[in-house]
């Protein structure tokens, strides 16, 4: 749990960078339900962060634009009852998130044209169905 938060292949979030706040969570618990803290809300600052490099930085922070509070991305877990099991979920989805951030666009398409066999299939095609549509309307009349 507590140490650097490893994302994708290549950052490692210092311990230091993550705020973690803990309060009550709702839902089932039982007795303890009233007293014990299990809700985790995990923040990373994006903006002040020096786990990224300016250009990753950049895309995380146009990603996740209206996700951001100032800068800082929060995630929360109130699922479990215990705060250790939400602070495991917290941690996940915070590098879930970062990881879909930061992966790079998809490749940029080069365009092509279609080669010559083709273009003549396609035209072959057409004229042979308009031949049969052409006969079919002749032995109508």
């Amino acid at each position: 749990m507590p140490g650097p938060l490893r994302v994708g292949g290549s950052v490692v979030i210092p311990e230091a960078e993550l705020r973690w706040r803990f309060s009550r969570s709702a839902g089932p618990g039982g007795q303890s339900v009233n007293t014990t803290d299990s809700r985790v809300e995990l923040s990373y600052d994006v903006a002040a962060s020096t786990a990224l490099s300016p250009a990753l930085k950049d895309r995380v922070l146009r990603r996740l634009a209206g996700r951001l509070t100032g800068g800082v991305v929060t995630v929360a877990a109130s699922e479990h009852r215990s705060q250790l099991r939400n602070r495991e979920a917290a941690e996940a989805r915070l590098v879930q998130l970062l990881e879909k951030a930061i992966a790079p666009g998809p490749r940029v398409r080069r365009p092509t044209k279609p080669s010559r066999g083709s273009v003549e299939r396609r035209l072959a095609a057409k004229r042979r169905r308009g031949e049969t549509k052409r006969r079919r309307r002749a032995s109508d009349d």
